[in-house]
């Protein structure tokens, strides 16, 4: 048996198998960003497929800035935090550990309840056109450039989605520093382009991230994980590296270990990618095993031809799968009896990737398959 389906221990959370479902956007909330009883459906399937951790979609941290997407969770409120604590209950039903992902869109705004005006660390646009998977947008809006307003309402908004996480009774969070949303502009030199405390070279951009990590830390016991997701690529720019190439990504990790994080986890287009302008041989997942202890959850294209080799190489290392996931809710108990494991048909994301559409998608594929 792989060595995926071993025993793995995060935080003091014990966990039966090394599989992660990863974060996946499905823009299903209600429209003033609560969960909706499909949502529990949705991720409660997942723990019953026998995955050892499940991470949440991306979910708002204010009423300001930080919602991206029209019908995104958010984590804001009361209602919000109490339809929450029932989805929770029902994945901790099946012995799975559930983590909520914190997310501030930052630039990346393409549809927001509370404000017309994105905020990033620098006014610049995202590069390319916003997604049509998750909704209609018009077109990037120019972002305001932080200032000290800004900067106080988005850490004070994560923070209190944090302690509302925990009232939820998720069992961490994940802050959202990748795919160019608000906490990756800061260590992208695209978005970021002060000169200020915040800009400049790695030490710099990593600050305000930092910064994040050790609050998010201070206010929570320490049985609560607080990971991170990190990369370089984002929505709509596949190509973006760092300037500083695999030293910023050693910066970045030796940073985040001093800040007390508990786990990194890494995403790019292909789990093997070298994607480092320097050249370097080491993927962003290699440089977390080289240069720390922190646990690392590996994503980019896991799938069942290759998650036994990945998992022999990252000994420290959790799996996270997401086209395969949504393709096999219960990949993991295919996995370990030998059964069938299906490709994604992402016309059930079509038009828009709401679960919504999954479920009718589903209902038609199995009229077709009787």
């Amino acid at each position: 048996m792989s060595s995926a389906f071993d025993d793995f221990e995060l935080k003091g959370h014990k966990l039966e198998n090394r599989f992660v479902v990863a974060p996946m956007t499905r823009t299903s909330a209600d429209k003033k960003g609560k969960p909706t009883e499909l949502m529990g459906d949705y991720y409660e399937r997942f723990a019953k497929g026998g995955w050892g951790v499940v991470i949440t979609e991306g979910i708002y941290t204010d009423q300001q800035a930080s919602q991206g997407y029209e019908n995104q969770p958010g984590l804001t409120d009361a209602p919000q935090t109490d339809a929450w604590k029932e989805i929770v209950e029902r994945v901790h039903k099946h012995d799975c550990v559930f983590i909520a992902q914190l997310m501030h869109a930052g630039a990346q705004m393409q549809h927001n309840e509370f404000t017309d005006e994105p905020i990033a660390p620098s006014a610049v646009k995202p590069k390319g056109e916003p997604l049509d998977l998750y909704g209609e947008s018009d077109g990037w809006k120019e972002p305001k450039a932080m200032g000290e307003t800004e900067f106080d309402a988005a850490m004070q908004g994560i923070i209190g989605a944090v302690n509302r996480a925990k009232e939820a009774g998720f069992d961490g969070i994940e802050l959202h520093a990748a795919n160019g949303y608000l906490l990756n502009e800061f260590l992208s030199d695209h978005f970021n382009q002060r000169e200020d405390q915040w800009g400049g070279g790695m030490a710099k951009r990593l600050k305000f991230v930092e910064m994040v990590v050790k609050a998010a830390k201070s206010a929570v016991d320490d049985d609560f994980i607080v990971g991170i997701r990190v990369g370089q690529i984002t929505v709509t720019d596949p190509d973006y590296q760092w300037p500083e190439g695999e030293d910023g990504m050693i910066r970045i990790v030796k940073g985040l270990k001093e800040a007390g994080v508990d786990y990194i986890h890494t995403t790019d287009t292909s789990v093997d990618r070298k994607p480092f302008k320097d050249g370097s041989n080491s993927t962003l997942a290699e440089v977390v095993q080289d240069f720390s202890d922190i646990p690392v959850i590996v994503n980019g294209g896991i799938d069942e031809s290759n998650y036994e080799h990945i998992a022999a190489h990252y000994e420290n290392g959790l799996l996270a799968i997401g086209k395969k996931a949504l393709a096999n809710p219960d990949l993991p108990h295919r996995l370990k009896k030998g059964e069938t494991i299906e490709d994604l048909d992402f016309a059930m994301l079509q038009p828009i990737a709401t679960l919504e559409n999954e479920w009718k998608w589903r209902d038609e594929h199995d009229k077709h398959v009787k």
